[in-house]
C-alpha cells in the first residue's frame, strides 16, 4: 500500500496524474460544466417566470441570468458550437426579457389591497418552453462536440 501512494504522488508532481496533456477531456468537462450552469439558470428563469414576486424582482432576475449567460459565453472558449448554442439561450433570455417588459402587475381578485402579475398562460408556456429548448440545445452541443473530437 506504501508503495501506491509514492507512486500516485509521483504522479501527481510530474503532472501524469492531472490529466495536464489530456485537452479533449478538459474540453467535455468544461461544456459539462457550462451546460450545467445554464440547466440552472434555465430552471430559475423558468420558476421566476411561472411566480414572480414583482415586476422588478423578475427583470433583475432576468438581468442577472443575461449577465451570467453572457459570462459562460466568454468562457466557452473555441467552440462554436458552444458558443452558437449559449448565443440561442441568451437570444431566448432576452425574449423572456421582452415579454416580461410587457406584463403587469394588477390587483389580486382575492385581495384588492394586494397585486398579483398577470400572464396569458398559454404565452408563459411558450416562453418556458424556449427557454428549455435553448438550455437543451447547450448540453446537445457538448454532445455533438465531444462525438466530433472523438472521431
Amino acid at each position: 500500500m506504501p508503495a501506491a501512494l509514492v507512486f500516485a504522488g509521483a504522479l501527481a508532481l510530474t503532472g501524469c496524474a492531472s490529466g495536464g496533456g489530456d485537452t479533449a477531456a478538459t474540453g467535455e468537462e468544461s461544456c459539462s460544466s457550462i451546460a450545467a450552469q445554464v440547466r440552472d439558470i434555465s430552471n430559475g428563469v423558468q420558476n421566476n417566470l411561472a411566480a414572480p414576486a414583482s415586476l422588478e424582482g423578475l427583470q433583475d432576475y432576468l438581468g442577472e441570468a443575461s449577465e451570467r449567460t453572457d459570462a459562460l459565453i466568454e468562457e466557452a472558449g473555441d467552440s462554436d458550437e458552444l458558443i452558437d448554442s449559449l448565443g440561442g439561450f441568451q437570444t431566448a433570455l432576452n425574449e423572456v426579457s421582452t415579454y416580461a417588459n410587457g406584463l403587469a402587475e394588477v390587483p389580486s381578485e382575492e385581495d384588492p389591497s394586494a397585486m398579483t402579475i398577470e400572464q396569458d398562460p398559454d404565452e408563459l408556456a411558450s416562453q418556458q418552453a424556449a427557454v428549455q429548448e435553448a438550455s437543451g440545445a447547450v448540453s446537445a452541443s457538448c454532445d455533438t462536440g465531444s462525438e466530433t473530437e472523438s472521431e
